[in-house]
């Protein structure tokens, strides 16, 4: 029997729902907040809340693991030795990209780690002007 083993299905099957769940996950990561439908707003905050927390503990383990759960896509701005962020120029030689788990581990981690949860919020918007869909803002508090 499945009980208590309650899933956000989204209606599609495992693999594709794994990729909409990363992708809305580093979406949310890289901009702060991303606009999408309820369903998926509500099935992201769980998924979103655990890879903040395991970025909380800043260790190799947690870093390989939060990798299996985003997409580590450049931002389009670079780190130099110090940490301090840049926007991309080019010449520059002594930089490192920054991806979305740097940018995870470096920056937001440091920002929640006062925080025991709950970083992330849903607002509700609107329904979609095509399908009427219920509509939300997702963002990081």
């Amino acid at each position: 029997m499945r009980h208590q083993c309650k899933r956000h299905k989204l209606g599609r099957p495992q693999d594709q729902r794994k990729a909409v769940l990363r992708s809305l996950a580093s979406s949310l990561f890289l901009h702060g907040e991303i606009k999408t439908t309820m369903a998926k707003a509500k099935a992201l905050k769980p998924y979103a809340e655990h890879i903040i927390s395991l970025a909380k503990k800043g260790d190799v383990h947690a870093r390989r693991t939060a990798l299996k759960y985003i997409y580590d896509q450049e931002t389009g701005r670079f780190l130099n030795q110090t940490g301090e962020v840049f926007e991309a120029q080019e010449g520059e030689e002594k930089l490192t990209p920054e991806t979305v788990l740097r940018k995870l581990f470096n920056s937001i981690a440091k920002d929640y780690s006062e925080r025991k949860g709950g970083y992330t919020r849903i607002f509700r918007l609107p329904p979609r002007r095509g399908d009427a869909a219920e509509m939300a803002l997702i963002q990081l508090v």
